[in-house]
């Protein structure tokens, strides 16, 4: 996994929380941190297809194969991060949203990590099979 590319998605996801840029009340703060997430994966599919030297048809395979990872790895990574940070330090909110500050910078670099895992874990299974 190219952690310099995990290193700086977790520091770009905990300074657009801190700055107020994800709005916790809407829609729309679901959808920054999902865009974020997303272009952390591309990040890692392209190192990977640069790295490897892959033709068009591995660049392509790569950028499906770290969404889907990514996807995957964050649907069922999140339960996983958010349940015992709401038992350990969410004073009784119900959801991390709610609970904000630390908690919520906390989550969501755990959750990038795990999302980043899944891809990078994603696209070493499929370099195994090529």
């Amino acid at each position: 996994m190219p952690y310099i590319i995990v290193q700086i998605a977790v520091i770009g996801i905990v300074v657009l929380q801190m700055t107020g840029t994800i709005p916790m009340d809407a829609v729309g703060g679901g959808l920054v941190i999902a865009a974020a997430t997303f272009v952390a994966a591309l990040a890692i599919a392209v190192h990977e297809a640069w790295t490897k030297k892959r033709g068009v048809l591995g660049w392509i395979a790569n950028i499906v194969v770290s969404f889907l990872g990514a996807f995957f790895a964050a649907q069922f990574g999140g339960p996983l991060v958010a349940i015992p940070l709401l038992m350990l330090a969410g004073g009784g909110s119900s959801s991390l949203a709610a609970a904000g500050g630390g908690v919520m910078s906390v989550a969501l670099a755990l959750m990038m990590v795990v999302a980043l895992a899944g891809s990078s874990g994603a696209l070493w299974l499929v370099n195994r099979r090529r």
